[in-house]
């Protein structure tokens, strides 16, 4: 059974997300492009639903 998200539950889940790709970002130490494009991805998807990542980096 597959259910819809709320808009809500969207937005918690993509903050989570940016957070938990903003700490693996803090941890690692060496350059990692994948990390950086998953970044700007979810930034982007953040900004679309209207909330500023700022609040959210490290």
């Amino acid at each position: 059974m597959v259910q819809d998200m709320t808009l809500e539950e969207l937005k918690q889940v993509t903050i989570d997300y940016y957070v938990n790709l903003q700490r693996i970002k803090k941890a690692d130490t060496g350059n990692n492009p994948e990390l950086e494009y998953q970044l700007k991805v979810c930034k982007n998807k953040l900004a679309a639903l209207g909330i500023p990542s700022e609040e959210y980096e490290m």
